[in-house]
Order: structure tokens, then sequence, then C-alpha cells
């Protein structure tokens, strides 16, 4: 008996404080200081400051009351932030999702009259480093001359290449390229090129730039010095293949010390095998450039990135032609022949995409959830990062299903009328008005306790 008062009297003095709990924030006492700027100096400002992807900057309220109306319009309609993945089925780091209670606050704010509040309590507005995400790089690789995109409308795509020359050998940890002209790179694939202090070589010099047909490659490259000239063989320096990589939205995953980093020779250059410029309408010019991060710790656990789905080691079924005016849903699927830690994921698609689906199926048919994106948008293409490495068993089958709208229906359609779209041939595939179908990954072979692994680092080490 006594036992049974003792919880009624916890339970209604739980209910008391939950009520209590509502009553602290009176909608009159909502302001800037107290309330709003937490929000956006966690959710907002990495991108919404000098430099990076946000058109205006929120590092001060005299910025947020600017755009206040605008905040609370794409907060209530949960356009911003942007974070496509459906936090109800999966987690990565770096998840930028509203509370209800933190919409309704800013949205209390905006119309009480957006006070400020105390301002010697106001939170310290985060502070950048202007020109990386992350922090001051230890190595900038500028451009050997500007790109000129021409203002006609047609899609641009080129192979680049980005020489360097260091002191010594080291070891990096990551590396982050950074658009020059965001809104019409829409990706980048790079590699790294390291080249034997033995051989003979000059890198330096040769064109910086070709026009990326995929046609006689090796003519392309001899016209850029990339291979040796001492006439031995191989031919070619050593290629780390994606180590530099970009989407719209896209933040190089920055793993703690024990996982991923590449040997960084004195002699390099990074290559471009891919870049591409959407539609442009005025000419623009482009000097995007290449941050390199060292990393002190020795080499690890490697890791290694695999696709399924477009150029990827996994078939497509059905075929993957979209006809006009249909919804119609795709899948493609790979088995594992061996354990692995799944680091990070990257699901592709353009503008008529719609929905993205990709888990793990156990041979017992248990499903590992891994993401799913209820709303596909083609501005903000994460590379997902697990908050720990998830373990996928040997015999597990990666399922991914991805749904594309044709129709009119489809504000993103690129032709109206809707017309056949299909992944078209080469670097063809590639175009905006054409359309991919891929799931990305990297990872680890597994070994016992990578579940308990930390993959969010608080800084960069």
């Amino acid at each position: 008996m006594a036992q049974k008062i003792l919880f009624i009297i916890c339970f209604f003095l739980l209910i008391a404080c939950r009520e209590e709990t509502k009553k602290e924030i009176n909608d009159e006492d909502v302001n800037w200081s107290q309330h709003i700027a937490p929000i956006l100096f966690k959710n907002c400002t990495p991108c919404h400051r000098p430099g990076e992807s946000g058109p205006f900057s929120l590092l001060s309220y005299a910025n947020a009351v600017k755009k206040a109306s605008l905040i609370k319009f794409v907060t209530q309609t949960k356009y911003m932030p942007p974070w496509p993945a459906d936090v109800s089925y999966s987690h990565f780091i770096g998840e930028k999702v509203l509370s209800k209670d933190e919409i309704q606050l800013i949205k209390t704010w905006v119309e009480k009259g957006l006070q400020r509040g105390d301002s010697l309590k106001e939170p310290k507005a985060p502070e950048f480093y202007i020109g990386s995400y992350f922090g001051k790089p230890d190595l900038v690789i500028k451009p050997q001359q500007a790109v000129a995109i021409k203002g006609n409308g047609a899609d641009v795509f080129l192979i680049m290449k980005y020489p360097y020359q260091i002191e010594k050998d080291t070891i990096i940890d990551f590396v982050e390229f950074v658009p020059n002209q965001r809104k019409i790179i829409h990706h980048v694939n790079g590699h790294l090129i390291s080249y034997d202090p033995n051989r003979e070589f000059n890198y330096a010099t040769g064109a910086t730039m070709h026009r990326d047909t995929r046609v006689k490659l090796n003519d392309v490259y001899g016209d850029m010095h990339i291979p040796y000239t001492d006439k031995k063989q191989p031919e070619f320096p050593t290629l780390t293949p994606n180590v530099v990589y970009y989407l719209p939205g896209f933040i190089p995953p920055a793993y703690p010390k024990e996982v991923g980093g590449y040997r960084f020779k004195k002699d390099g250059a990074f290559l471009l095998n891919n870049i591409h410029y959407g539609p442009s309408n005025v000419d623009l010019l482009d000097s995007s450039y290449i941050n390199v991060f060292y990393r002190k710790a020795p080499i690890e656990r490697r890791v290694t990135e695999t696709q399924l789905g477009t150029f990827g080691v996994s078939k497509i079924e059905p075929e993957f032609i979209i006809p006009p005016n249909e919804v119609k849903t795709f899948h493609t699927q790979m088995t594992l022949s061996s354990a692995i830690s799944m680091l990070s994921i990257n699901p592709h698609m353009h503008q008529v995409g719609k929905t993205f689906w990709a888990f793990g199926l156990k041979q017992n048919r248990d499903t590992v959830p891994l993401i799913r994106i209820n709303k596909w948008d083609f501005r903000w293409q994460y590379y997902y990062t697990f908050k720990h490495p998830v373990k996928l068993e040997a015999g597990t089958t990666v399922h991914v299903y991805g749904i594309y709208d044709n129709t009119n229906k489809n504000p993103n359609n690129p032709f109206h009328p809707p017309r056949t779209i299909t992944q078209g041939n080469g670097v063809e595939s590639m175009k905006t008005t054409e359309e991919m179908f891929q799931f990305i990954f990297t990872y680890m072979p597994y070994k016992d306790g990578d579940e308990k692994i930390e993959l969010e680092r608080k800084a960069i080490e």
C-alpha cells in the first residue's frame, strides 16, 4: 500500500513539474539572448556566415532581425535548416533538425516584437575560419588559372590538375574542395597523384585543364604532363581514387585519428577527373581551391569507398529509363562477402528524384536501417556519417530503392512537357537534365569493438 501511495505522489509531482516547465517561458519573455541565439548559432551559422553557402549571415542579433520574417517562414515550413534524412529512421553526426519547441520559440520571438533580452547574457557568436568549414588548413592549393564559364546555358565538364610541392612526405587527414561559384558547381570527383622521388617527372608544367570527353584520356593526361618522363614502367604515378569530392551541401567526413587518412608525397597533384559546372546564363570566372588537412597520427584503419547503381558495382533494375508522365521505382543491391563497418553514406539522384531508401538485410531477415529520404532535394546532398560505425555481417545484402517523379507535378522536372529521361552515356549522365541512381558508401573491414568507436570529432587533430 505504501508503495502504491509513493507511486501516486511521484506521478503527480512529475505532472506538476512538466506543467511548471511549460509555464517557465511566457510568450512575452522569449528573446534573442536567451532563446533564439543558441538555436541559430548551433543550426544555422555553420552555413550562414561570410564565405559559406548561406546567402546572408546570422552571426548577430542585427543580422537575425533583418531576416526575421524569412527565418520564421523557412523554419515553420521546415525548409530550413536543410536535413533531408529522416531522423525517425537513422541518425548521423551533425543533424540539423529543429524540435517543435524550437520552431515555436522562433515563431513567438518574431510575432512578439523580436526582443533582444539581456545582451550581457547573450552567448558568444561562434568563431569560424573564413575559407574553410573546418578551420585553418595546413595547405591551400589554388588553381593555376581561373575557369571561364560562358553564359550560354550549357553544362560544362572539365578535367583539372592542381599540382603541389611540399618539403617532405606526410599524412593527410582529409581534403576539402572549396567552390568559388557555388550556385553552378554540381559535383567534383578527384584523385590524389603521388610521384616517386627516384623517377623523373614534370607535373608542374603542361595543361591545367581539359574538356572531359572520356575519349583518348591517355592523350589528355600526356598533355597535362601527368606521366613520368623517364620512359620507364610504370608510365603513370600512383593514383589514390576519390580523395577529393564535392556535391551541393557536401562536407567531407573528418574521422577520428584511428580511422582513415592518406599518404601524401612531397611531389604530387590532385587530378579532378571530373568537375561539372551546371548551366549559367551569365559569363563567370571560377577559382575554386583545395584545402588539405594534415594528420599527426599514423594510418591505422584504411577506408575504402564503393558505389552501387550508376557507374557502380551493382545493376539497376528495372533498366534505368524513366518514361514521361510516370512515377517509377528502381532497385539495386549488393551482397557482402565479408563483414564491414560502414562509416559514411552518400545517396545521389538528380532533379526528378523523389525518395531514397537504403537498408541492410541480414541472412536471418533482420534489417539494418541505413537511410531514408522522404523528400529528395537536389540542392542538399550530404555525405552522411554515422555516429558509430554500423556493422554489416558477411552475407548481408544492401538494398537501395529510388523513386523518380517524371510528371508535371514535380516542380523540379527540367522538362515541360515531360520527356523520357535516362542516365545518358558517359559524362552525359552527369548533366542535370539526365538522371543518376547511386548509393556511395565508405567502410573498413570489421573488427571487434568497431561499434563503440566515436566517429564525431570535437576538433581537427
